[in-house]
């Protein structure tokens, strides 16, 4: 899920990118068929990824204890209980994580870059403030995600911890969650207003 998150993000960017520097061609570039392509295809790589972790840890030989001091079943804290040598099997981990990274955040950076440029290109400030309005939103989910995976998978497992582990995995898959409705609903209008009213009446009860 976590694969699949970096890859959904890298197409909001890139849906962005077409919404706002190609505007005219988006019917074309954005249809269904091409949106269900990229979403089967965010699933299936990371699907791919995540059973080829949990097809070499399960056979592991385990000679620690056999508790998790996690929130989930992570890998990493199952290859810390393991006594045999993985480092190899890590190196492999870290390269395909690391693509499963470097891939997303090169189309999250290139779409950002030409969304900029075609910004202060723009002569509407009205048009430019609402673009950037609606990047900054997504890019505050980018900055958390990632932030957070980078610190949880890019790290060797020797200098794994189980409480630093367990509060970036937080950060992975709540708080995104729990940011998602503010961030992006809170643009709406309706979402605004039907949030006023609710406050003016906590106040009035007071």
């Amino acid at each position: 899920m976590g694969g699949a998150e970096c890859l959904i993000l890298a197409t909001m960017s890139y849906d962005r990118y077409v919404a706002i520097c190609r505007p005219l061609q988006y019917p074309v570039l954005m249809r269904s068929k091409i949106c269900n392509i990229l979403s089967v295809a965010s699933w299936i790589w990371s699907s791919v990824q995540a059973l080829n972790c949990s097809l070499y840890v399960l056979p592991l030989p385990y000679c620690k204890s056999n508790v998790i001091r996690h929130i989930g079943c992570d890998y990493t804290a199952l290859l810390k209980l393991s006594c045999s040598d993985n480092s190899a099997f890590e190196k492999s981990i870290y390269l395909g994580t690391f693509l499963v990274f470097l891939i997303p955040v090169s189309v999250i950076l290139a779409s950002y870059t030409a969304i900029l440029l075609q910004v202060l290109r723009s002569r509407s400030s009205g048009g430019s403030h609402k673009a950037l309005g609606t990047c900054l939103s997504h890019l505050c989910v980018v900055g958390v995600f990632y932030g957070a995976a980078i610190l949880t998978y890019m790290t060797p497992v020797s200098s794994y911890s189980a409480e630093k582990a367990m509060i970036n995995s937080v950060f992975i898959t709540i708080v995104p969650a729990m940011l998602n409705p503010f961030i992006y609903s809170l643009r709406n209008r309706d979402v605004l207003a039907a949030l006023r009213r609710l406050l003016e009446k906590c106040i009035l009860c007071k």
